[in-house]
């Protein structure tokens, strides 16, 4: 059974027992952490990309990984049929108490028989897939949610910035490393710790060749100050 940190972290922030962060750790830095208070923001403290990102939403939408359900709540807040999705029963449960009326608790994979307009995947949920090699069958199963005319709205970062540079402008990566941008994460709450968790961080120009390998058209529509972006997936017309 999954220890769900994250889930009892949000429920504890939520009941009022905040007295620490989630800890991270991961194959690539040391230590950080993930600001409880943070998971808990409101439009006006999200990042440009998320708030672009929700004002982009139409239609009936999908917030997969929901987390605690601040997007999901400003969209239901704003007049939207939103589903609040999350493997993690303790987010959900979460959710639940913030309002939000249509939530599932499952493994996107899992996840089947409806079909949405937009299909949101914020705070770089295409992280999900784990490993670029994993990305073609996310793709394949996604589509199966989208609405012809829908939309995959998503958000991600370019981490070759956490590489050295060299003086002909190259990167140092690992040998052992497939892509640059697979990172292994442990969350750490309260002196427990998860199990390590594969995780994606996929540069633009990568995720647009993988979208239109598997038919789908691939926009970049808005980019930060640092190595971040939004891009949207429609389906191509066959």
């Amino acid at each position: 059974m999954e220890k769900d940190i994250f889930g009892k972290a949000i429920a504890d922030y939520h009941a009022g027992n905040y007295s620490e962060d989630i800890k991270t750790y991961s194959s690539l830095e040391e230590e950080d952490t993930i600001p409880l208070p943070y998971l808990f923001r409101d439009y006006k403290k999200m990042p440009v990309v998320e708030q672009k990102a929700l004002k982009l939403c139409k239609g009936t939408v999908l917030d997969i990984g929901c987390g605690a359900g601040s997007h999901s709540l400003y969209l239901q807040k704003n007049g939207l049929q939103v589903t609040a999705l999350d493997h993690s029963k303790g987010a959900i449960e979460t959710c639940i108490k913030r309002g939000i009326t249509q939530t599932v608790c499952s493994d996107i994979y899992d996840f089947k028989d409806q079909k949405f307009d937009t299909l949101l995947m914020l705070m770089n949920g295409i992280g999900i897939v784990g490993k670029l090699q994993n990305i073609d069958a996310l793709f394949t199963h996604l589509k199966t949610l989208l609405k012809p005319n829908g939309q995959l709205l998503l958000d991600s970062s370019d981490i070759i910035y956490m590489f050295e540079e060299d003086e002909d402008g190259g990167y140092w990566i690992p040998d052992n490393t497939k892509y640059y941008g697979e990172v292994d994460f442990v969350m750490e709450y309260k002196g427990e710790k998860s199990d390590s968790l594969p995780w994606l961080y996929i540069d633009y120009n990568t995720l647009q060749r993988a979208a239109n390998a598997n038919n789908l058209n691939c926009e970049l529509v808005y980019e930060g100050e640092h190595y971040d972006y939004l891009a949207k997936l429609t389906l191509i017309k066959e």
